[in-house]
Formats: C-alpha cells, sequence, structure tokens
C-alpha cells in the first residue's frame, strides 16, 4: 500500500510539474515607448520584451540634469529588467528622474500587454 500512494504521489508531483513547465505569456513580444515628465521635461524610453519578461529598457531621451540625474538613467533601467518589474527603487537625489523612467516603462509595458 505504501508503494501504490509513492507511486501517486510521484505521477501527481510529475503531473503538476508538467503543468507548470512554460510561463504563461503576459507581453506580446517587442519593443515599445513610453514617456512621463521627468524633472527638466519628457523622460522617453524604449521597453524591449519578450513573451514572459522585460528584456531590455533604455532611456531614449531627455532633458534631465548631467551629474545629478547619471544615477538614475543608469541604474533604474538595469533594476526594471532584472527584478522584471516597474516598480523599483529610486535613486536618492534623482527621485524625479527615477519616477519618470518608472512611470514612462509603466506606460510602455501597458502597450505590450496581453
Amino acid at each position: 500500500m505504501k508503494l501504490v500512494k509513492g507511486i501517486l504521489a510521484l505521477a501527481a508531483s510529475a503531473a503538476l510539474v508538467g503543468c507548470n513547465s512554460g510561463a504563461k505569456p503576459i507581453y506580446n513580444a517587442g519593443t515599445y515607448e513610453g514617456v512621463a515628465e521627468g524633472r527638466n521635461g519628457d523622460v522617453k524610453v524604449s521597453v524591449t520584451v519578450d513573451e514572459s519578461k522585460i528584456t531590455a529598457v533604455e532611456v531614449t531621451e531627455n532633458k534631465e540634469t548631467e551629474g545629478i540625474a547619471d544615477g538614475a538613467l543608469k541604474d533604474v533601467p538595469a533594476a526594471i529588467v532584472k527584478e522584471n518589474k516597474a516598480d523599483v527603487d529610486t535613486v536618492s537625489g534623482a527621485t524625479l528622474t527615477s519616477n519618470a523612467i518608472i512611470e514612462a516603462t509603466k506606460e510602455a509595458l501597458s502597450k505590450a500587454a496581453k
């Protein structure tokens, strides 16, 4: 009886693993644009996704203050890709720029959503 229960448990586990083998598509693969208001004007981003994750975020246009916004322009897009979500931490001292990148990314992702 223990052998039968063990085999049934193993079969059930294998069936569950098989059901979850592929990530459910949440995006239409491609590159999408988004824009949001930064400290000194619009911040535009280009967001590339495959069917289940964010693969690249690039700030394509901005008028933010050089030197002050540099950390946000570099670190926020990298964090979005790494964490596979738009809601990431902002960069201290460049909060408005960080938030603009986040909001522009959210806009782009809304265009990519299935």
